[in-house]
């Protein structure tokens, strides 16, 4: 288990603007990413280092926005202004989670631009539009093609500021220890205020910077 990516939903620019924004912030490149016709969103990509990356996602006008909790999820945090959405972690096997939390996963899938179809299973989007603090699980089909792999960056993903209790997330992703001790790579700090991901800092060959 561990962080793949972080998402941010697109405000009234849009996603290519809003990722055109964020990755001059970063100094990495932007990708388009594709639809994910299952739930009436799409997306473009920043690639980090060590596997991960920051996705940008907006909804579109399509019946599956309305019915797909990702869509939902995106739905409701651009008409906020956009901003932070999520927090993801990969993980290799959803059998256990699913026994726990109750529910099934659910599949997605995009055709890049590159002509790759990347497919997944993904659970815990429904936690999350219940508690914004939480993150969901996703289970790549094959990583040969992982987001990340869209250029060689150092920009790396450094801390997350989460408002809300480490103990819920703990409880949440089944962990003995402490988020921090579990991702040893990324600090996380935590705040009391309404739950939501607050922001994510960035180590950048200028410093870090947080979004």
């Amino acid at each position: 288990m561990r962080i793949d990516h972080v998402c941010y939903a697109a405000g009234p620019e849009g996603s290519q603007a809003c990722a055109r924004r964020l990755g001059e912030r970063l100094g990495v490149p932007v990708h388009a990413g594709g639809v994910h016709p299952t739930f009436g969103t799409r997306n473009m990509v920043l690639p980090l280092a060590d596997q991960r990356y920051l996705e940008v996602v907006e909804v579109l006008d399509h019946p599956a926005s309305d019915k797909a909790p990702f869509g939902q999820a995106v739905r409701r945090t651009s008409e906020r202004g956009g901003g932070w959405m999520a927090w993801v972690v990969a993980v290799d096997d959803l059998a256990d989670i699913e026994t726990r939390l109750g529910r099934s996963s659910v599949a997605g899938r995009r055709h890049t631009p590159e002509g790759v179809e990347l497919s997944w299973r993904q659970l815990g989007v429904k936690s999350l539009l219940e508690d914004p603090q939480l993150p969901f699980f996703v289970r790549w089909d094959s990583t040969e093609h992982h987001p990340s792999t869209l250029a060689d960056t150092d920009v790396s993903l450094s801390s997350l500021r989460i408002a809300g209790d480490s103990a819920r997330i703990r409880e949440f992703l089944a962990l003995d220890e402490e988020p921090g001790e579990w991702e040893r790579d990324v600090d996380f700090a935590f705040v009391d205020r309404e739950p939501a991901l607050e922001s994510v800092t960035f180590a950048t060959a200028d410093g870090p910077v947080t979004l």
